[in-house]
């Protein structure tokens, strides 16, 4: 197509999709209003063109965080109960998001920022900047890592997402030095710096922040500081083993979404308003083996669906987004192998061996240090782990290979569902 031809047309359904979110913006909708699908019809009708299109812009950014920021506002009125309301949320935001990233990675030569910016929520906590975002004492983390479980976390309930790990923000008054507060599987609840947090493996991290006309900030505008600070000294005075059941009404242990969820709590504020289901049975069998007990739950991914929060800025980059989807397509092959009663299994011959480490590993946990087997893990789900390790490594390699076999051979780069079709299909000559 000419490409004046082709910039006519994207100019044209600009102007209707533009048209279209001016009246969402100018009044406030329910979930079921036919409105969300006039915005996603009319987005998903422009996101090809823009990819295909030589000129710059950022107008679907720009767009897309306009919807982000309005249906975040009016999701604070509905029934997070009501599935209704969970299915709208998911649909339009994870949509667009992935209609978003495909035009980041389609886009030849385009300037696209790593960093997007949605909105500077209003917080009188200490701040300060990372990756040139300004983030407050209080603010949440939401990230990706680049290891095979967070594939899992990410992409195995009932909402498959982006996210695997949270963490929350403190920073000291006065000195405005700033600690990530986070539970890692291999450690329990740590305490990073900013450098440590961002050297481990971050494929993408989003900043989350509570909105500043919750009632219990509008009473106490310092909530988010003291839920930080509340969290920061627990950590500091009693060590808190990661919990592998996922129970969150227990904080003797704690998994990553728990630390957030009970800082807050202390002060009146209750995360996830809708929680996150596995109802799976494939993907449910899986944790099990993992030690896995507890499936409503409070999963990363879920987070940016909390309409108490709201979502400051995300960062990401072409790279990282390239390996990022090819986790995700690998997982979700995986995923549908576990659903077709697939299991995980392990030698059983390296079973003697490892219980002798896992007995180490106690000793070493008594006093103080960290073991080869983590706290909390059996010997039996230290094995079965490093079998869907392996899975996924194995998977993942011949994934690549033909992600780069395309790319060669097309110019581009391959679709996601091009992605899940390849490791589907490397999975079925096995």
């Amino acid at each position: 197509m000419d490409p004046k031809e082709l910039d006519a047309i994207i100019d044209k359904r600009k102007k209707e999709a533009d048209r279209i979110l001016l009246a969402y913006e100018e009044s406030v909708r329910g979930p079921v209003d036919p409105i969300y699908g006039q915005l996603e019809s009319s987005f998903f009708r422009i996101a090809p063109l823009i990819a295909a299109s030589s000129a710059e812009s950022d107008w679907h950014v720009m767009y897309y965080n306009r919807v982000r920021r309005k249906m975040k506002e009016d999701s604070y009125t509905w029934d997070m109960d009501a599935s209704e309301s969970r299915n709208t949320l998911y649909t339009v935001l994870y949509g667009m998001r992935a209609a978003v990233e495909e035009i980041m990675l389609q886009s030849d030569g385009a300037h696209i920022d790593s960093t997007i910016f949605v909105k500077d929520e209003p917080s009188a906590a200490p701040s300060t900047e990372i990756l040139g975002i300004r983030v407050r004492s209080g603010d949440l983390l939401v990230s990706r890592g680049g290891v095979e479980i967070s594939a899992f976390i990410s992409r195995g309930n009932d909402y498959p997402g982006n996210f695997s790990h949270v963490a929350i923000v403190y920073i000291e008054e006065g000195t405005n030095t700033p600690y990530i507060i986070e539970s890692h599987i291999d450690k329990g609840v740590v305490i990073a710096s900013t450098s440590a947090y961002l050297n481990g493996s971050k494929l993408r991290f989003m900043v989350m922040r509570p909105r500043a006309d919750l009632p219990e900030i509008k009473a106490n505008p310092f909530i988010p500081h003291l839920a930080a600070e509340f969290i920061f000294r627990e950590a500091t005075q009693r060590h808190i083993p990661y919990d592998f059941k996922m129970d969150y009404f227990d904080s003797t242990a704690m998994f990553c979404s728990e630390v957030g969820s009970f800082a807050y709590q202390q002060y009146g504020i209750k995360l996830w308003a809708s929680k996150s289901t596995v109802s799976s049975d494939g993907i449910v069998n899986w944790l099990v083996t993992f030690g896995v007990e507890h499936f409503l739950n409070q999963l990363p991914s879920d987070l940016e669906y909390d309409p108490s929060l709201s979502v400051v800025a995300e960062w990401r980059d072409r790279e990282t987004l390239v390996n990022d989807h090819v986790d995700n397509a690998v997982m979700d092959a995986l995923i549908s192998r576990a659903n077709n009663g697939e299991e995980l299994d392990y030698d059983f011959w390296l079973l003697p061996v490892v219980r002798m480490l896992k007995l180490y590993s106690v000793v070493l946990n008594s006093m103080g240090k960290q073991g080869v087997i983590p706290e909390g893990m059996t010997a039996l789900t230290a094995l079965t782990i490093e079998d869907f390790k392996h899975r996924f490594q194995k998977t993942k390699i011949r994934t690549m290979q033909k992600v780069d076999e395309f790319e060669r051979k097309e110019g581009y780069l391959p679709p996601y569902w091009q992605m899940v079709g390849m490791a589907e299909g490397y999975l079925s000559e096995e």
